[in-house]
């Protein structure tokens, strides 16, 4: 542990702030690894006014960087990605030791991190805007964007390194500077993180400003930033309690947000489905990461007639995961974050049960020299109904609801009406699906054509991710990630979501010696 630490450049006791400059005279907060509830090591967090000097000497980097050639701050990117891959493995280690991903997932945060620098620079010569036709003659009409202004970024622990990457590449290729505000639970990767990034800065000449760091408490340098006019635009990954606050804050002088919040993801699993597919998608969405992603399988949407047949396979994969120390070779499932998400999933099975659900496999502490810190559980199938409370909530904890639709005597019909519809039981499942407040992502297996259709269609999956024949989990940069409903609408990653970064302007240019008006207005004739 020691050693993954040091060679990362961190120390027994780190500055919470950087802005050039590394700043920290605030209260200690210490990083405890969910291994084994053992001290990892330390930050000492900023002070508000530290915050204002951070964000002062932030401000005044975009004032500079905004001027660079975008393909210029695209090659600061390009060697951002290189410093990752050459850390891959060590930072990969930290992530785990962190957020008790196992190894393999770690591994794969830091390469979505090395991905999203390569879409990143190759963008940084793609920033189009349109030109448009001027309906008043001698007159030339188009688009441009400029770069927005300081970008404050709020992370969560699950993914303590790629949601800083996925706003961070975009947003400075856009012209931005950063302003990160990491999870409290997962310090010591942002440090590590912006240590890196500082590195590419001193070697290219480039003001490290831009990559800039607050590690505090939410309650003052949190507000402190959700209600700085000097930040016009704030990115914000985590639960939707939080998305209420920042969208609040920052809506009253309005600013813009990005929110990526909470997900009650469902996979349907009809009768045409390859049940072994089916089942491996399930057990990685849910039990991946100990079911603490955003986008992690929650529900089960399975037809009556293939439920005992899913549950049976279900248990039995189950039955297999190995539990343990997420650095350990073969390990499948880490530890929780802390004890509070342990307690948080004991109240979450005690509600099902309460509300007349069973379990059917797993929900236990698991406790001995095997598993030392108090963070390590069995993943939890349980049978409910969609409308439970209990159901309706996102319980950030690998707990599996197995909720039926459809009934046994139809189960032998294709089904299709006499308008050539799916059958009405995939509507149900559909309405079930969308039936919680959440819209992140989304999920169908099936064989049958006219069922995935639907499910992508504009009555089918009401999320901001759709996907067939394969999980809720796993997104790729190359697309938009966000959602609907409570999960917020923000988009982040890929696609076009660099726009959000950036601000639009329309422009017009008369290069006659006339002053027509538009809309054919006469004025003062």
């Amino acid at each position: 542990m020691h050693e993954i630490v040091r060679k990362l450049g961190l120390e027994e006791l780190n500055a919470g702030g950087f802005c050039g400059d590394w700043l920290g005279g605030g209260d200690r907060l210490e990083s405890l690894s969910p291994i084994d509830g053992k001290v990892i090591g330390a930050v000492r967090q900023i002070t508000p006014q530290e915050y204002e000097k951070i964000a002062d000497r932030a401000y005044n980097a975009f004032l500079k960087w905004r001027s660079v050639p975008a393909p210029v701050r695209g090659e600061t990117i390009r060697q951002l990605g290189d410093a990752l891959r050459k850390v891959k493995s060590d930072l990969g280690a930290l992530v785990s030791l962190e957020a008790g991903k196992i190894r393999a997932e770690g591994e794969g945060e830091v390469q979505e991190m090395i991905d999203i620098c390569d879409f990143a620079t190759g963008l940084s010569r793609q920033l189009y805007g349109l030109s448009m036709h001027s309906e008043r003659p001698l007159h030339r009409m188009y688009e441009q964007w400029h770069p927005l202004g300081m970008v404050g970024v709020i992370s969560a622990f699950n993914f303590p390194v790629a949601v800083w990457s996925w706003n961070t590449a975009l947003a400075v290729v856009c012209g931005d500077s950063i302003l990160w505000k990491p999870s409290s639970q997962t310090p010591l990767c942002a440090v590590a993180c912006t240590k890196i990034a500082e590195r590419v800065c001193r070697s290219t000449g480039v003001d490290p400003a831009i990559f800039s760091l607050i590690i505090g408490p939410g309650k003052t340098v949190g507000e402190q930033m959700l209600n700085d006019h000097h930040v016009p635009l704030v990115s914000a990954t985590g639960s939707c309690k939080m998305g209420y606050r920042v969208g609040e804050v920052v809506g009253k002088r309005l600013g813009r947000t990005i929110l990526e919040l909470g997900g009650n993801n469902a996979i349907i699993v009809t009768p045409e489905a390859d049940l072994s597919l089916a089942m491996r998608a399930i057990v990685f969405g849910a039990v991946g990461t100990a079911g603490q992603r955003c986008t992690s399988t929650r529900r089960v949407i399975v037809h009556e007639s293939i439920r005992g047949a899913l549950i049976e396979k279900l248990i039995a994969a189950y039955k297999q995961v190995p539990i343990g120390n997420p650095l350990e070779s073969g390990t499948l499932m880490g530890p929780l974050i802390d004890k509070k998400a342990v307690d948080s999933m004991m109240d979450a099975i005690k509600r099902v049960k309460q509300e007349g659900g069973e379990i059917l496999y797993g929900g236990q502490k698991l406790e001995g020299e095997k598993y030392p810190g108090g963070c390590y559980v069995t993943p939890c199938i349980a049978a409910a109904r969609n409308e439970f409370k209990i159901v309706q909530e996102e319980t950030f904890a690998p707990i599996l609801y197995i909720i039926s639709y459809g009934n046994q005597s139809r189960a032998s019909d294709p089904s299709r009406d006499r308008k050539g519809a799916v059958s009405t039981d995939l509507d149900e499942s559909i309405a079930m699906h969308n039936g919680v407040p959440q819209g992140l992502s989304s999920a169908i297996f099936t064989r049958n054509l006219l069922e995935a259709e639907q499910f992508l269609s504009t009555a089918g999956s009401d999320c901001g991710i759709a996907n067939v024949n394969i999980g809720t989990s796993g997104a790729e940069i190359g697309g938009a990630f966000g959602g609907e409903k409570e999960t917020g609408g923000g988009r982040e990653s890929g696609s076009d979501s660099w726009k959000a970064y950036m601000r639009r302007q329309t422009n017009t240019i008369n290069y006659s010696t006339e002053l027509p008006l538009a809309q054919g207005i006469k004025f003062g004739e």
